[in-house]
């Protein structure tokens, strides 16, 4: 799940970066034209629908379940102007023997670099356990949208409202640590400026500038 993207990044994975930074921040017009733009190019509705369940992780239960009620209403009106939009690959099974605090902590090992600590985790351990198991246990374990891919969806999320630098960094250090070239991460905040987010692409560009090697 960790494999390293070639540059630049596919339109897909550009379309992801537009629909996180607009479910984040609920511009509902913006999602609609992220999604219709990713699904006429090939995205697959398995894919805008993981992007968009994923980020309730990050953006909100709210925001995530408006997001997902736009991708319906997209899809309807796809359908009635006679797009046949591919339904995609839905997660695997997970194995039998699966503990989502145990997979969840190696994920976010690896993804991070090292074991995750901190006064905020030591002041409210079940906060720490819940972002082990069910965000890097549960969600990061599905297999049908792949780690590079997750982390666009959170950075464009994390770059748009404010007051979330500290995460922003985070983000796009673990996008460093899958794979993410410098190249790659440089176009990201090109997407949010196109979006009418310049604030946020700023934002990115600076966590970006930041995390350079």
């Amino acid at each position: 799940m960790n494999q390293a993207i070639e540059s630049p990044l596919t339109t897909h994975q550009l379309a992801i970066v537009a629909i996180g930074a607009s479910t984040a921040i609920g511009d509902i017009e913006a999602l609609r034209a992220a999604l219709n733009d990713g699904l006429s190019d090939g995205m697959t509705i398995s894919t805008c629908r993981e992007v968009l369940v994923q980020l309730y992780a990050y953006a909100g239960f709210p925001r995530s379940l408006n997001a997902l009620s736009e991708l319906i209403s997209v899809l309807d009106a796809r359908k009635a102007a006679g797009n046949e939009d591919v339904e995609g690959d839905a997660p695997g099974p997970l194995p039998s023997d699966y503990d989502a605090l145990r997979v969840g902590t190696a994920n976010q090992t690896q993804l991070i670099g090292v074991p995750v600590k901190g006064a905020v985790f030591d002041f409210a351990p079940a906060a720490d356990q819940y972002v082990k198991a069910h965000v890097f246990g549960d969600i990061f374990s599905r297999d049908n949208l792949d780690w590079i891919s997750r982390e666009i969806a959170t950075v464009g999320a994390l770059a748009s409202p404010k007051g979330l630098e500290a995460q922003l960094l985070a983000h796009v250090r673990i996008s460093r640590n899958i794979g993410m070239t410098q190249a790659q991460l440089e176009q990201l905040p090109t997407v949010l400026e196109d979006q009418g987010y310049s604030d946020a692409s700023e934002r990115l560009l600076r966590a970006i500038e930041a995390t350079a090697p």
